[in-house]
């Protein structure tokens, strides 16, 4: 899935379905800026309503209109002539691990960031997303409780107001770099990499892949073995030859 902030140029499709092994690619412009992530547990009905129990944007198809509220592991971007700004988020909950990391690139600290724990297992209890007898997603205490001091809303929306909560404390000591909550921001910084010759964000902390042409954003499904099971994630590519 692939949304755009607004005045970034659209792409022909915001979401798409990838079986085990398939790939697709899109070219990004010079300027650009959104999030990515991946959706699990995907069906179509026999009307061609479309949805994920898990990073689904309730459009009811595979495109997005790019909701703000996506409850899972949210990668996001910024890039321009400045430099290459990224982040990872847990703000709206997590339901896949996700790195990013850049190959190349100078000015910053040009460093990975990401979350690649894997938080379902020890989720508490009233943030669990469940498929029958399975942890699937956790969601952030905004997402499930709705309350402003978890929302950083109404009077709590500031810094000073909205403070850590022993929620978002249990998203940041497994993940210390990404986005625990809204206000976040004194203990993560986007991170600035100047002309990053190729980015790359993976779900599951496993070698990344070599990127020989940077030109394309390309999305690859794959099932890895890991020890005695089978884990699914979404391989994401960012090659940034950025398009004129």
């Amino acid at each position: 899935m692939i949304t755009l902030a607004g005045g970034s140029q659209s792409f022909p499709t915001t979401g798409f379905s990838l079986n085990p092994g398939e790939s697709t690619s899109i070219s990004i412009p010079r300027s650009w800026t959104g999030r990515i992530w991946g959706r699990t547990l995907c069906t179509q009905d026999s009307s061609g309503n479309f949805s994920c129990l898990t990073g689904d944007c309730g459009t009811s198809r595979p495109e997005c209109s790019g909701s703000s509220s996506i409850q899972a592991t949210l990668a996001e971007f910024g890039f321009n002539d400045l430099g290459d700004f990224y982040d990872v988020s847990l703000v709206g909950g997590y339901n896949l691990p996700l790195m990013i990391s850049p190959h190349g690139g100078t000015g910053g600290d040009c460093n990975s960031t990401g979350c690649v724990a894997d938080l379902n297992g020890d989720c508490p209890s009233e943030l669990k997303v469940v498929n029958g007898s399975e942890t699937v997603a956790c969601k952030s205490a905004c997402s499930a409780l709705g309350e402003p001091q978890y929302c950083c809303s109404g009077e709590y929306y500031s810094p000073a107001t909205c403070q850590p909560t022993s929620y978002s404390q249990f998203f940041k000591t497994a993940c210390p770099t990404a986005y625990s909550y809204a206000f976040d921001d004194d203990a993560t910084v986007p991170i600035n990499c100047t002309r990053s010759a190729a980015m790359q964000c993976l779900n599951v902390g496993i070698s990344p892949l070599d990127i020989l042409s940077p030109e394309v954003i390309e999305i690859q499904n794959v099932d890895i073995l890991v020890w005695s099971f089978t884990v699914k994630f979404l391989l994401i590519l960012l090659r940034l030859k950025l398009l004129v």
